[in-house]
């Protein structure tokens, strides 16, 4: 059970977080948490991906950008064209996301090292300047007036005022979900796999773990996360612009998952909202992205497993 420690630590945090803000009057600070909430989620899935699998990826801004515009797309073009049903474009968000995540990952995922790291954001170069490119996509003014939509038992996903707080709880409450089901996969047999993975793939292999099959499975699944983050995220925004697919904004979800500890799910979810918030407020300023990129390289020299670190150690 102590698995599960972080997942109720985590709910708990965000009850008592919201109860007090609303004591306060600072309610407006919901708007930052909830957008930080869906970005935590990309982090959370690059947590899975990097500290258990191994696998460096630099291009999870694409898979979070594809959700995104992807959901955008169907919500207007697509719903003023073919009559389609605005929530049915967070399924059909993560769909596509999955599909374009497996068709790269089964080439992609044969190099190892800087090789996979190069590979992957040459990926997201593609995925930002086919962006810029499309006017599908609004190019560089990006997609706006993205309605809100209606979920299940009253529930909206929208930016509105009046639906701060169940926006809110909807975005932890994702994150929360994403959590536990990471606490799982990692006390799975499949876990175990990808820590064997991660120390050593050629011994993992000798011992009958399909490398390959597992490598794919998770890069998938942490493309998954990222495209629910942004599916979600644009409806919340009613929009989403080409700086979403950035390649400074994989190096932020990079950095986030260093810092937290790439072996650490909790760790992750802590440090991305806790430094996702104070960047959405403004914190750092025009040097927004420059404190990111040190970030990266502090924790490189410094602590390279992160403040909550966990990673499994290579035997060589």
């Amino acid at each position: 059970m102590r698995r599960y420690v972080p997942v109720v630590l985590l709910a708990a945090a965000v009850v008592v977080g919201q109860l007090i803000l609303s004591s306060l009057r600072l309610e407006f600070l919901l708007t930052q948490l909830t957008m930080s909430g869906y970005y935590t989620l990309v982090t959370l899935g690059l947590c899975l991906l990097m500290g258990y699998a191994g696998q460096v990826s630099l291009g999870h801004a694409g898979f979070f950008a594809i959700g995104g515009y992807t959901t955008a797309v169907l919500s207007t073009a697509g719903a003023a064209a073919i009559g389609f049903a605005p929530w049915l474009s967070l399924p059909a968000a993560v769909a596509v996301t999955a599909v374009v995540a497996l068709v790269v990952g089964v080439p992609v995922l044969r190099l190892r090292g800087h090789y996979l790291a190069m590979a992957t954001l040459a990926f997201g170069f593609i995925v930002s300047r086919v962006i810029l490119g499309t006017a599908l996509f609004g190019q560089a003014d990006g997609i706006s007036d993205v309605p809100g939509i209606r979920l299940f038992a009253g529930l909206v996903l929208t930016g509105k005022r009046s639906f701060r707080i169940q926006n809110y709880y909807i975005a932890w409450a994702l994150v929360t979900l994403g959590l536990l089901l990471a606490m799982n996969l990692i006390g799975s047999r499949v876990g175990r796999a990808l820590r064997a993975i991660h120390g050593n793939e050629d011994a993992a292999a000798a011992m009958g773990v399909n490398v390959g099959r597992y490598k794919l499975a998770v890069f998938v699944l942490s493309a998954v996360y990222a495209a629910v983050g942004g599916a979600f995220l644009v409806h919340y925004n009613a929009g989403i612009g080409p700086g979403e697919a950035g390649v400074m904004r994989s190096v932020r979800y990079l950095a986030l998952v260093a810092a937290g500890g790439m072996g650490s799910p909790g760790g992750t979810v802590v440090v991305s909202a806790l430094l996702s918030f104070l960047s959405l407020r403004g914190a750092f300023g025009l040097y927004d992205d420059a404190v990111f990129g040190a970030l990266l390289v502090g924790i490189m020299l410094f602590s390279p497993d992160g403040l909550f670190g966990l990673v499994p150690r290579r035997r060589g």
